[in-house]
């Protein structure tokens, strides 16, 4: 299994940046494709950034150009740094660990950072 927690989220005004950690335990990090999601209150949780685990990298369009997400598997830990954070980034932030095994697909979540973007 895998345990994950999130932190790094707060109150930033519009323009800001903020970084987001991830710190897992309990499996192999490297072999897991990790990613960020957000959810909005009163939407569905999405995908923001995901970093597989040869360090390929996609974004959403929304935040391509403003975020990068990477990774340090020597301290278990993934990054979320966010720069020119606008009103509408303002979420829950998810931290995901994922692989497929065989016919298994193994998913597990972290509790989830605040991010509140506002003037």
């Amino acid at each position: 299994q895998v345990q994950l927690v999130e932190s790094g989220g707060g109150l930033v005004q519009p323009g800001g940046s903020l970084r987001l950690s991830c710190a897992a335990s309990g499996s192999v990090f490297s072999l897991y494709a990790m990613s960020w999601y957000r959810q909005a209150p009163g939407k569905q949780r999405e995908l923001v950034a995901i970093i597989s685990a040869d360090d390929n990298t996609n974004y959403a369009d929304s935040v391509k150009g403003r975020f990068a997400i990477s990774r340090d598997n020597a301290k278990n830990t993934m990054y979320l740094q966010m720069n020119s954070l606008k009103p509408e980034d303002t979420a829950v932030y998810y931290c995901n660990a994922h692989r497929t095994f065989f016919r298994s697909n193994f998913d597990y979540w972290g509790q989830g950072t605040q991010v509140t973007v506002s003037s």
